[in-house]
């Protein structure tokens, strides 16, 4: 009975230590930056359909710098890590048909270059 009752323990503790650890990754993704299912949707929703092979194009052109941002040091990523973002924008811009290309030209910039002023003019 005991050790059904210590079996019950450390399954219960060892489920509370795996969702932990799997929320943390998924935070872990960078603040602001899309998991590359999100960014294909949304350059999807952009530019159109896109084919199986543009998918995993793109797919590994996202995976690759995700992990080219995290291998930045922290109080450096602001300035490498725009450089690496607009290097992907390109090459993702260079699986596109010219059609796309145009549309994706057109979608609200990543990397929180551009847009967002949003406070009031000062005069």
């Amino acid at each position: 009975m005991k050790s059904v009752k210590i079996l019950i323990t450390v399954l219960a503790l060892g489920s509370v230590a795996f969702v932990s650890t799997a929320s943390a990754q998924e935070k872990g993704k960078g603040r602001g930056q899309m998991a590359p299912a999100a960014r294909i949707a949304a350059i999807e929703e952009a530019v159109g359909s896109l084919s199986a092979e543009q998918k995993t194009k793109i797919t590994a052109i996202l995976e690759k710098s995700a992990k080219d941002l995290q291998a930045i040091p922290q109080d450096e990523r602001r300035e490498k890590g725009r450089d690496v973002l607009m290097a992907a924008n390109k090459d993702v811009r260079a699986v596109l048909t010219a059609d796309q290309q145009a549309k994706f030209d057109a979608m609200a910039p990543q990397g929180g270059k551009g847009g967002g002023g949003g406070g009031k003019k000062k005069n």
